[in-house]
């Protein structure tokens, strides 16, 4: 194996090991302080952990109950999405479920929280930042980020709103089966995350590049070099200057945006550089393979 493929796959395992330690933690600590369910697959698991608990006296590890709900999402991905990508969010999906159920107290213990909304912001913040750290190692914490990751790149558009939506009928039920208060605060908790998430994570997110410059093709031989993204290029006149000037168009990946501006006011220091928020796009696309 190449020394440059060694050092991702080691950096991938990193990242999978120890966003899979915090998701268990939170979910041992804030989660646990606050009686919340955080949503998606791994809310419904603690949903149906707990009805065993209450209503039939059972205790069902959550490991047994989350690898059973990811059962169906980890094969659309594995066939859909990538192999590779499969595998490291199998991994995690794993790794969390175990340290989630055998996390010795001694850690668990370590925060004691009495504040229902303070477990609930600061979960859900901690609980975005596990889930980030997979997603930059091109994995996920499994069931209904499979989900969101397979519209996300089949549609090009960023679909967390809409998973949230979808968590808060799992909220409901949890609300109509147990506590309102309970219920309302998983939202926040969830909510948090959604918005936090958005913060750690661009990914799936896109940003327009408009360059006025007098040199467009290095400009344009760095943003393919670097993202792998088409230009357009239009003739234009700086009508206060009354100079021909060429004006960039492209679209690039959120995380890319920032790179390519600081290496585009390198190249040419007098060019002029627009980013734009782009809420969707359709047509050719390029994102890089995760295999």
């Amino acid at each position: 194996m190449p020394k440059d493929a060694r050092y991702r796959t080691a950096k991938r395992l990193a990242l999978i090991l120890t966003g899979s330690a915090i998701f268990a933690f939170n979910l041992n600590t804030f989660v646990h302080a606050g009686s919340l369910i955080p949503g998606g697959f791994t809310g419904l698991a603690l949903l149906v952990q707990e009805c065993c608990l209450r209503f039939a006296g059972v205790y069902v590890p959550f490991s047994i109950i989350n690898y059973a709900f990811n059962a169906v999402p980890a094969f659309i991905s594995f066939k859909f999405i990538g192999k590779k990508f499969t595998l490291y969010s199998g991994l995690m999906i794993v790794v969390s479920s175990l340290l989630t159920d055998f996390m010795p107290s001694m850690f668990i213990e370590f925060i004691q929280l009495h504040d229902t909304l303070l477990s609930a912001v600061f979960g859900g913040m901690l609980n975005a930042f596990a889930i980030s750290l997979c997603l930059f190692a091109d994995a996920t914490s499994g069931g209904t980020d499979f989900i969101a990751v397979f519209f996300a790149e089949k549609y090009r558009k960023d679909t967390w709103n809409y998973i949230f939506a979808g968590n808060c009928m799992i909220l409901a039920a949890a609300g109509f089966l147990f506590t309102l208060d309970k219920a309302l605060y998983s939202i926040i908790f969830q909510f948090t995350t959604t918005m936090s998430l958005g913060f750690f994570y661009r990914g799936y997110q896109q940003r327009t590049l408009i360059i006025i410059t007098n040199k467009p093709d290095e400009i344009c031989a760095l943003i393919y070099k670097e993202s792998g993204h088409g230009v357009t290029a239009f003739d234009g006149t700086g009508l206060y200057t009354k100079a021909d000037r060429k004006m960039l168009y492209s679209v690039v990946s959120a995380g890319e945006a920032g790179r390519l501006v600081t290496e585009i006011k390198k190249i040419d220091p007098e060019s002029f550089t627009n980013v734009l928020k782009t809420e969707s796009i359709t047509g050719k696309f390029y994102i890089k393979p995760k295999d």
